[in-house]
């Protein structure tokens, strides 16, 4: 079978694909054939070395994908199996979660990690509140579509953000109430749709460059989750600022916490799943590739050429 590998830490050039035995699935996993991959900023940093990512030098990288178990034709996904940029994976039977008839493999895959994180961040990061006005920065990305869309569907109000105005229109088709293009001005925009108020909640997977904005754009009580740094990790943080700017909360929240145990993988991906299959979440495709594909998708990953989800199918090799 072909898999990627990363000879060593490095950019996308680092990133081969060989051919190798299929694995052999060991006390609790099963075989799986691949349908789809997910492309994920994590797998950048595993790629690139950075703990606790890597996962050592010449291993296949990925832990994201879907695909049918073998022998038994049964449909599943996963966000955290090592080794997914490849035709078949050994996977951890309790890593792994059912897919409702009617959503398509490449749809599954492409919703697991970056649907699951939405998920946490407007149902327990801070839950969303009918009438709510949140802030969602790169609106336009995976991430920013699925939780715009979320925020919607509990009731809540968007002001997005994005680095593009074509961006900006697909952000409007998720939801987003209002848009900013570029990073300059949404605190005080948000301020003014929320009649003075400020954001329940700001939603940053930005970091340095919209932190400290985003402290001003908050109402009293509200919440600043931290869920990526893009732009680098923010300026270290005076916590008095946060009394000074109305009691504040700030969070950095990570999918693994909020998936750790079997039982709370399969509750948060089964309620993604479940809303892509009554067609009240819309998972955007960006783009297919082949597994020979993968530095590519990598590179435009990394040069923000992208909208919505990067997949990777076996099969296309």
């Amino acid at each position: 079978m072909q898999a990627v590998f990363y000879e060593r830490p490095g950019g996308p050039e680092v990133l081969t694909v060989r051919e190798v035995p299929d694995p052999e699935p060991g006390d609790g996993e099963v075989l799986v054939d691949v349908e789809a991959v997910g492309v994920n900023f994590r797998d950048v940093y595993e790629r690139e070395g950075r703990p606790p990512y890597a996962a050592g030098p010449s291993a296949v990288i990925g832990v994201e994908g879907a695909g049918t178990v073998a022998g038994t034709g049964e449909r599943v996904a996963w966000l955290d199996v090592r080794g997914s940029y490849a035709a078949r994976v050994a996977a951890p039977r309790d890593k792994l979660v059912p897919v409702p008839d009617g959503v398509p493999l490449d749809v599954a895959a492409a919703a697991m990690l970056q649907g699951c994180t939405a998920r946490y961040l407007v149902a327990d990061s801070y839950p969303v509140a009918e009438g709510d006005w949140a802030v969602v920065h790169s609106a336009a990305g995976g991430v920013g579509l699925l939780l715009t869309q979320l925020v919607r569907d509990r009731g809540g109000h968007v002001l997005a953000t994005t680095s593009t105005e074509e961006k900006a229109e697909l952000a409007r088709a998720a939801g987003a109430d209002d848009v900013v293009v570029g990073y300059d001005g949404f605190a005080e925009r948000v301020r003014e749709l929320s009649g003075g108020e400020g954001a329940a909640v700001v939603y940053d997977g930005v970091g340095r460059t919209t932190f400290a904005a985003g402290l001003t754009a908050l109402r009293p009580t509200g919440r600043m989750i931290v869920y990526g740094a893009a732009s680098g990790q923010p300026e270290p943080l005076e916590v008095h600022s946060l009394a000074t700017h109305g009691s504040l909360y700030v969070q950095r929240p990570t999918l693994a916490t909020y998936t750790r145990t079997p039982e709370m993988l399969r509750e948060r991906a089964g309620a993604v799943l479940d809303l892509v299959a009554a067609g009240r979440l819309d998972v955007r495709i960006g783009d297919h590739h082949p597994l020979a594909g993968a530095r590519r998708a990598h590179e435009d990953l990394e040069g923000r050429r992208t909208t919505g989800k990067i997949l990777l199918q076996p099969q296309a090799s």
